[in-house]
Formats: structure tokens, C-alpha cells, sequence
């Protein structure tokens, strides 16, 4: 049986990468097309913006799972010949990394903490490569990101070079245009 195609995609924040990601999912001839959104509404503008974007993807024939902080959840609801599309790495990292802050125990300062979600993701994503027809993963560019923090660089980093590797495809956004890395 072969592996699902993987497709990646980064950019800067506002390049067109996600609306890319969701034209090319568009055009698989995919059974469903499931959209994994990691946005989390901090505010009431965000949230308003994640239910008009929820519902234009419900009227497009998405399926949406909203903030899938631990990815290996999503697993029961994929089947063959879905399309997924991930959106955002980048959104999962933060989650993850600075996840305990309001503890004082965050799993950036635990020894082996971020490891261990580093093997979970890497298992999960190669399960959704062995059950779903396509799999498109959305990131902001390493060195374009909000959050500047080099313990977050090395971590968007290790994972980018990852998927880059796995990849079928992989595009760098800039301006609203695709630039094929892979």
C-alpha cells in the first residue's frame, strides 16, 4: 500500500500559504477533505474570525477538527482517501512547548519533555501518511515568526527539515506566489 502524498508548505505570516494549502486540497479528488485548524481564539476578534473562516470551509464541503493540541487525536476521524490539511506547525509548537506556563512548569524546561511530543507528532503524521490519500502540512518560515525565541527556533526548525525530508512536494509562499523547494 502506498503512503499518502505529503505536501509542505511556509511562509511569512500573510503570504497566501494557507489559502495555497486549502486551492491545492481543493483540486485532490479526495473522498473528504479534512481541515486540522491549530488557531486559538485570544481574543473576540480572533474568535469571530475562526467561526467565519469554520464556516466558510463547512459551505466549501470541509470538515474541520478545531485545535488539535495533541495531534494523535485526530487519528479515529481519518479515513482512506481523505485530504488533510494541517494548519499550523507552528501553532502546535507554541502550544506544546510552553504548554504548563500557567503552572510554572512548562515542557520547554523539562528534561526530555519536548522529546517526547517530538516522536508523538513523528508517529502521528507518518500514521496520517499511512491512512489519509493526501496529507498538506502549513508553517511559518523559521526565521518569520512572532514568537522569537531560540529554543522555538531550534524546535520549527528541526521539525521543518523533517517534513522537507518526508516530503513529496514543498513550497516556500512569499507575496501570495509558490516557490517550489522540493
Amino acid at each position: 500500500m502506498a503512503r499518502a502524498k505529503l505536501i509542505f508548505i511556509s511562509g511569512g505570516v500573510r503570504s497566501g500559504k494557507s489559502a495555497y494549502a486549502e486551492s491545492l486540497v481543493r483540486d485532490f479528488s479526495a473522498q473528504r477533505k479534512i481541515y486540522l485548524a491549530s488557531g486559538r481564539a485570544g481574543d473576540p476578534e480572533m474568535t469571530e474570525r475562526i467561526e467565519r473562516h469554520r464556516k466558510d470551509r463547512e459551505m466549501d464541503g470541509w470538515h474541520t477538527i478545531e485545535q488539535p493540541v495533541r495531534m494523535e487525536e485526530v487519528l479515529p476521524y481519518i479515513l482512506k482517501k481523505d485530504a488533510v490539511l494541517w494548519d499550523c506547525v507552528t501553532t502546535w509548537l507554541a502550544n506544546e512547548l510552553y504548554e504548563g506556563w500557567e503552572r510554572n512548569e512548562m515542557c520547554s524546561e523539562i528534561p526530555g519533555c519536548m522529546e517526547q511530543k517530538w516522536i508523538q507528532l513523528q508517529d502521528t503524521l507518518l500514521k496520517l501518511l499511512d491512512t489519509a490519500e493526501f496529507l498538506t502540512v502549513v508553517s511559518n518560515e523559521v526565521l518569520d515568526d512572532f514568537v522569537r525565541d531560540d529554543l522555538y527556533m531550534r524546535w520549527l526548525g528541526r521539525i521543518h527539515i523533517w517534513l522537507v525530508k518526508q516530503a513529496d512536494q514543498a513550497f516556500e509562499m512569499e507575496n501570495g506566489m509558490a516557490f517550489r523547494r522540493k
